[in-house]
């Protein structure tokens, strides 16, 4: 299906382009978000009659796009989290509880503008990226942790994990047990029975 492209789509191109896509993506995703028209003749002439418009409404949105990024960019939320001994988190970090973390720390921010491509299942500091416009993108570092002491430690680029399991291999001393070893139990046996046995 042939499109004409209202915004600058990633991967597709930029205003008034007549790109080819699947009847699928250009139903289900361009045409009910407005991001592009189906390429007719009667739609090229609304376009090119609302070009200017088009284009102008555009900028207007790159502009107050790069205003919010300039306070978006480099700044660092922090999680907190419930996680294993091995850093793996009870269930996830998504898109939509990064956009609340962003947005209660006052910048405002779409859960769609959040580009995520699988879910954080880890902690750590993650670096992930905010698409606040097709031409504008940010990143932010997402400090995932089980204490806000530990997120600290992440922040100032330590390796909890690491230092945790080297914390452990270095205080584990066993203590030698000569009961403790495998094998059979030493029991003693009476004197009577060892002269019957020879």
């Amino acid at each position: 299906m042939d499109v004409i492209l209202l915004e600058r789509v990633e991967k597709l191109g930029s205003i008034g382009d007549v790109v080819s896509v699947k009847a699928g993506f250009a139903r289900n995703y361009l045409l009910p978000r407005k991001k592009a028209l189906r390429a007719n003749e009667a739609n090229k002439k609304i376009f090119e009659a609302n070009r200017a418009q088009i284009e102008a409404e555009n900028a207007a949105r790159r502009e107050s796009a790069q205003t919010e990024a300039k306070t978006l960019d480099g700044i660092s939320i922090t999680l907190i989290r419930q996680a294993s001994n091995t850093g793996q988190l009870y269930g996830s970090v998504s898109a939509r509880d990064l956009a609340e973390a962003l947005n209660a720390d006052g910048h405002k921010v779409a859960k769609s503008a959040i580009v995520l491509g699988r879910p954080i299942k880890a902690i750590g500091v993650h670096e992930v990226k905010v698409a606040l416009h097709a031409e504008v993108s940010v990143t932010v570092k997402v400090n995932v942790a089980r204490s806000p002491e530990e997120a600290e430690l992440q922040a100032q680029g330590v390796d909890v994990m690491a230092s945790m399991f080297e914390r452990d291999e270095s205080g584990f001393t066993e203590d030698y047990d000569p009961n403790a070893e495998p094998g059979e139990i030493a029991v003693a046996e009476p004197a009577g029975e060892e002269e019957a046995a020879s």
